[in-house]
């Protein structure tokens, strides 16, 4: 287990850490805690998760992945990675719906935090979910499913109700994507573009009048864009999303067909992505304020270019989890990568949140913001409920859980 998380802006505070090999290890270890928090691969940047008790890891837990064809469902272990899962998937003929851009990620962390892929009819990753296990305070194992009413609830979950060992995920068959890069797309045209294929990227530095790239994921029955898609030029070798960097550990491009695992990230499951030197923010605001909320940042747009490295658009599917930025809206999210120097990112995330203020954003629950998400979450009352009847004694609790959601 390292000491911080993977960007290395957090320093874990936990005074003794775990790697439990069973599930029944995780029972004693939570059951014997006053505080305790579980982490999946760090790839978190605040500090949500941190806990001045005890800290487990996941990852040592059997990575089990068993299919039910029936049912159309995969029941995994908690810290199995992605890629692993859809690895293992695609093998046996099936698929999730969609993927976040980094494989690396493991399945609990990524759905208790909502993180997501890209696509107008996909929702994060987060709703494929058909039932949970988690560990209590007390250290009973609970199985919920859809037939919970608090169910929707308790999946995006921060951590904070408990430590998830298992979840059962729907699939569905295996399909191919092929992806094409796009140059140059204007502004005008963003609506457009998102909408064009079954996952769409689009990516700007902030200087200048037109996006930079545009990855386009589309279904192998779907036509190539046209040469003049849009008024966009082919690119015609690989690309990385951040330019200067090289497209080595990128999945194919230029049209290349290949299993929806290896085209609908980002980056490839053998290769770290990048070094970790960065920081990130997101927010997601309502699919019909994506112009006005892009418009409403132009009058920052050097302050913001001077210490980014990259800025995605994403589209994603409303949902009914009661923490998803996604809740009961189709979303557009404006994601950042900064450079890693929190002193010279710290006073342009707060622009960019007070300038986004009037689209009711709702930031991604493990990415970097400071403005209190309460009044963007119309279930957050609920949820404190559940944190009540899940943890009254706040064993799950951290110092930023209790400002996002405060005792009663």
């Amino acid at each position: 287990m390292t000491d911080t998380n993977w960007a290395g802006n957090v320093r874990w505070s936990a005074r003794d850490r775990h790697r439990p090999t069973s599930v029944d290890e995780v029972r004693r270890l939570v059951a014997g805690a006053d505080r305790v928090r579980a982490v999946g691969t760090g790839h978190s940047f605040n500090r949500l998760g941190d806990t001045a008790g005890t800290q487990i890891t996941l990852a040592g837990l059997p990575p089990t992945v068993a299919l039910d064809p029936d049912r159309r469902t995969v029941t995994v272990a908690a810290g199995v990675r992605y890629g692993d899962l859809a690895t293992a998937l695609h093998h046996q003929g099936y698929a999730l719906r969609n993927l976040a851009s980094l494989p690396h990620i493991s399945v609990a962390g990524s759905v208790a935090t909502a993180t997501h892929g890209s696509g107008p009819a996909n929702g994060n990753l987060a709703t494929a979910v058909a039932a949970l296990e988690l560990v209590s305070a007390d250290g009973d194992l609970l199985t919920v499913d859809r037939t919970d009413p608090r169910f929707a609830g308790l999946v995006v979950n921060l951590g904070a109700l408990g430590v998830v060992t298992r979840l059962t995920l729907d699939v569905v068959p295996t399909f191919a994507v092929r992806q094409f890069v796009r140059l140059g797309l204007p502004r005008a045209a963003l609506d457009e573009a998102l909408d064009a294929a079954y996952s769409v990227s689009v990516f700007t530095g902030w200087r200048s009048d037109r996006f930079d790239q545009v990855w386009i994921k589309q279904d192998v029955d779907q036509a190539p864009p046209p040469a003049d898609w849009l008024d966009t030029v082919a690119a015609d070798t690989p690309r990385h999303p951040v330019p200067g960097m090289s497209p080595e550990h990128c999945t194919a491009q230029l049209g290349e067909a290949g299993p929806w695992h290896e085209r609908l990230p980002h980056f490839r499951l053998g290769f770290t992505p990048s070094s970790g030197d960065e920081l990130q923010s997101e927010w997601h605001v309502a699919r019909t304020d994506a112009a006005a909320a892009l418009a409403a940042l132009d009058p920052v747009a050097g302050r913001i270019a001077a210490v980014l490295q990259v800025c995605e658009l994403r589209t994603v599917a409303a949902d009914e989890l009661w923490l998803s930025p996604n809740f009961r809206r189709d979303t557009l999210a404006v994601h950042f990568t900064w450079v890693g120097d929190p002193v010279a990112v710290a006073p342009v995330l707060a622009e960019v949140e007070q300038r986004l203020a009037a689209f009711a954003p709702r930031p991604h629950w493990g990415k970097l913001f400071e403005r209190d998400p309460a009044p963007a979450y119309p279930r957050h009352g609920d949820f404190r409920a559940l944190l009540r009847e899940f943890d009254p004694d706040g064993k799950f609790r951290t110092p930023e859980m209790d400002v996002y959601f405060p005792r009663d």
